[in-house]
């Protein structure tokens, strides 16, 4: 659990961390787009790094960045597991007591893995240097031209930064209730498959009711602080692009044109 480092905030003195909100997102976006276009072992060669240089300015370790995937090796064994099973196209590679291994089923695993670390990276990257007050703020900011339209740009600020805020607490309380259960003999890791479920149930249930008091803590807090979501607000922090912004962005936007030139060539 103390691998998961999404939605947690580093404080450090950085280029990146200076960054208005509005342009980190857009900058995000912009990489999440390029990320899914089949632009090849090129293309996610120059997402990636793209990436490193932004890490780089951040001064945020690559090995804080990759420890993000740890808990999603998981899924990606269980992605190679079918893909195995399922795909039978391609070159076949070897076989293994009458089953083949085909290059495509072992390729389309690696694509989906590369993607999902690279949207794991940038997403870390973008919490780790954004305060959540700021990000609620940069994400309302980009979303309140559709407000003309009826989106409720701070709702949905709000909630967004709550979630991301929150996922630290929920892995420390799950941290403690695996602690609190193992210290009266639930053993999460050995056993048979019946016995890790009842114990994976066993965990779920006291998180759950953990996170909806927590939930109800926070309503609480908030109305007895009078917000009200409806009423117009000032703000003590205006925020102002700087040409470290403008700069960055229209890189971004050069990677994903980057990416779509390859694709379409």
């Amino acid at each position: 659990m103390n691998n998961v480092a999404l939605g947690q905030y580093i404080p450090l003195d950085s280029v990146v961390h200076k960054m208005d909100p509005r342009s980190k997102i857009m900058i995000m976006l912009f990489l999440m787009v390029a990320i899914f276009i089949p632009a090849g072992v090129l293309g996610y060669v120059i997402i990636g790094i793209f990436i490193l240089l932004s890490l780089y300015l951040s001064k945020l370790n690559i090995k804080y960045a990759l420890r993000t995937m740890k808990p999603m090796l998981w899924m990606m064994a269980f992605l190679l597991v079918i893909n195995l099973l399922v795909i039978k196209t391609g070159t076949p590679l070897f076989s293994i007591k009458g089953f083949t291994i085909y290059s495509d089923a072992v390729n389309q695993t690696l694509y989906i893995v590369v993607r999902l670390m690279l949207m794991v990276i940038i997403t870390t990257v973008l919490t780790a240097t954004t305060k959540p007050l700021d990000l609620t703020l940069g994400i309302e900011k980009l979303l309140k031209p559709f407000e003309k339209i009826g989106v409720p740009a701070h709702i949905i600020a709000m909630m967004i930064s709550i979630a991301l805020r929150f996922i630290p607490t929920l892995i420390e309380e799950t941290q403690r209730i695996m602690n609190a259960q193992a210290s009266r003999g639930v053993d999460l890791e050995n056993g048979s498959i019946k016995e890790k479920i009842m114990a994976i149930l066993s965990l779920i249930v006291p998180l759950f009711v953990s996170a909806f008091d927590r939930a109800d803590q926070l309503a609480n807090a908030m109305e007895a602080r009078g917000y009200d979501p409806s009423r117009k607000r000032t703000r003590y922090k205006v925020l102002k692009m700087q040409t470290i912004d403008y700069a960055s962005m229209i890189l971004s936007v050069v990677v994903l044109c980057a990416c779509i030139g390859i694709w379409v060539l």
